[in-house]
């Protein structure tokens, strides 16, 4: 029993991971109904940076500042020559607007930076913490308030604030948001911005687990059988649906691997996936019509 539950939260912990990625791809979507293909790239564009500027002497709290400067720069950039030129495309259009601009994010990236293995070093030691019997990752467990403490400020800012408010009703019905006067390139540029940072979060935590490298940006692959599984729309649903994603990652692992050979753990994210487009195509928590411009 003990190795049951140890599995689970484990899975569990581990599966805010993917949330954290999986919020940035729901933001946007929420927003302007594209599937964001390049926050991947901006993820590891964000961490890049971050590890860059410390490389070169910049306290820590500088190189923060410096690359969130840099993130909202580069949302407005994107508003301004990528999404405003494409307004009333088709959603795929815009799909492959974000594909090649993930090219050119890691492509700048990889020339200015470098394509080597960055460490990172957080000042989170992946130390084992204890409750009776059953082993916890600090690591994990850090990583699993952060992504509360992002839920609960986005919470805040979509319901307490003007710019939140907004955001909703360009996400309800665009046209009438249009008509009421709402300037919805300034809302794609804060979502944007906002996608940005929570993909800076993410991208420096998986960095401090696994190194900053250009497979960080593969990470997008991952976040959508979240997506999935929660729905493109809801925060909340992409954090169940990583939750769902990382534990039954983790207990196939366990229960079904030793009988397949092992190796459950890179695509079993994706048969969960297929199940729940079969008995839920809209997700968990997803809307299932959403109209757009």
């Amino acid at each position: 029993m003990n190795m049951f539950l140890e599995t689970l939260i484990g899975g569990l912990l581990a599966g805010t991971m993917y949330s954290l990625v999986a919020i940035g791809f729901v933001l946007i979507y929420k927003a302007s109904g594209v599937f964001n293909y390049a926050q991947g790239s901006l993820l590891l564009f964000g961490a890049l940076t971050f590890v860059t500027l410390t490389d070169q002497g910049v306290p820590a709290l500088g190189a923060i500042a410096l690359t969130i400067a840099l993130l909202i720069l580069t949302a407005i950039a994107i508003e301004k020559l990528l999404l405003r030129p494409l307004t009333n495309r088709s959603p795929m259009t815009l799909f492959m607007a974000t594909l090649g601009l993930s090219y050119v994010v890691e492509g700048v990236a990889q020339g200015i930076m470098g394509s080597q293995v960055r460490a990172l070093n957080l000042g989170i030691d992946d130390l084992p913490i204890f409750l009776g019997d059953i082993m916890i990752s600090q690591f994990d467990l850090i990583a699993a308030a952060v992504a509360l403490a992002i839920v609960v400020v986005l919470s805040l800012l979509f319901n307490r604030t003007r710019i939140g408010i907004q955001l909703r009703g360009v996400a309800d019905d665009t046209r009438a948001a249009l008509s009421l006067g709402i300037d919805i390139n300034r809302i794609w540029q804060v979502v944007w911005a906002v996608a940005g940072l929570v993909g800076l979060v993410a991208g420096l935590l998986w960095g401090a687990r696994q190194g900053v490298q250009f497979s960080l940006s593969l990470v997008v692959l991952k976040a959508l059988p979240v997506l999935i599984i929660g729905g493109f729309t809801s925060i909340p649903g992409a954090i169940v649906g990583g939750l769902i994603v990382g534990a039954g990652e983790s207990l196939a692992e366990t229960y079904i691997g030793p009988y397949l050979g092992g190796g459950i753990t890179p695509w079993f994210a994706y048969v969960l996936a297929l199940v729940f487009l079969f008995i839920r195509p809209a997700g968990l928590f997803g809307e299932r019509q959403i109209e757009r411009v």
